[in-house]
Parts: C-alpha cells; sequence; structure tokens
C-alpha cells in the first residue's frame, strides 16, 4: 500500500528519520566588548556563520548579530551533540572573523579570543517557535529605544 503522508510542519526529512528539534542559542563577545558596531563587521559575521553551519549541517533558521553577541534559531540531525554544534560556529567564526582582522583580535580583544566561553542553549519546546522568532526580532526594537547601536540593515 503507497499513500501519502501528511508532513510535519518545521520537521526535517532525512532518508531514515524525521525530526522536528529546534534550539535557541546565544552568545556573547569575550568581556562583552561591543565588536560588531557597523553593518560591514555585523554582515561578514553573519556570511561566516552562514558558511560555517552550511559546512557542518547545520540550519540556521533566524539570526540576529548584536554589537556583544549572537542570538541563533537553529536545527541539526540529532546524531549531532549540541555542543558539538556550538563549537563548530563558536570556533570556525572567530577563527576566520581574526584571520580577516587581526587589528581586532590584536586592540580589542587582548586575550585572543573573540567569544566568552559560555553560552546559552535551549529547546523551543516551552515556548513556541514564533514566540522565540519574534524575541529575536524584538532585539532591534530593544537595541535602537535603549539607545544602542544596532549594525543589522534590514
Amino acid at each position: 500500500m503507497n499513500y501519502k503522508r501528511d508532513k510535519i510542519k518545521d520537521a526535517c526529512y532525512e532518508k531514515h528519520y524525521v525530526y522536528n528539534a529546534h534550539y535557541h542559542l546565544i552568545w556573547c563577545t569575550k568581556y562583552r566588548n561591543q565588536i560588531f558596531t557597523n553593518q560591514d563587521l555585523a554582515q561578514e559575521m553573519r556570511d561566516l556563520l552562514k558558511q560555517t553551519a552550511e559546512d557542518n549541517q547545520i540550519k540556521i533558521e533566524k539570526m540576529e548579530i548584536m554589537p556583544e553577541h549572537i542570538h541563533l534559531l537553529i536545527s541539526f540531525r540529532p546524531s549531532k551533540s549540541g555542543s558539538s554544534v556550538v563549537k563548530a560556529l563558536k570556533g570556525r567564526s572567530a577563527f576566520l572573523f581574526f584571520k580577516n582582522h587581526p587589528e581586532i583580535k590584536q586592540n580589542k580583544m587582548w586575550g585572543g579570543h573573540l567569544w566568552s566561553p559560555s553560552y546559552y542553549f535551549g529547546t523551543v519546546g516551552n515556548m513556541s517557535k514564533e514566540v522565540v522568532e519574534k524575541y529575536i526580532n524584538d532585539q532591534i526594537y530593544n537595541a535602537i529605544s535603549g539607545g544602542k547601536p544596532y549594525p543589522s540593515p534590514h
């Protein structure tokens, strides 16, 4: 018997399994230094994270680059661990960013690290995915209304 099943909204369909796991990931720059203070630096980090995610089979569903922290809504295969995903995103993006901007590493990040070692990693379940997206989108409004710099062009 061959029949078409209804697809689950937001689920990822692989050859042998289906998953619907979304994660809210936040991390800060070391010492919360404001690094991404203009559109060019923010866009460069956005591009580095997109490329790193693609290389590691991580789906970025939503992203916001703030001057001193990053918000991501991500999804990845259940065969990956959350810590390995965070390590890939933070490690590779820092390496490539410092390669392009040694002056930032020397002048602003004297310890040689772009990112703080800590991060927030939460499943999207106790609140809907839409609520997390709204929270990330509200970062723009909150930054502007609080008088903080906001580099993103959208």
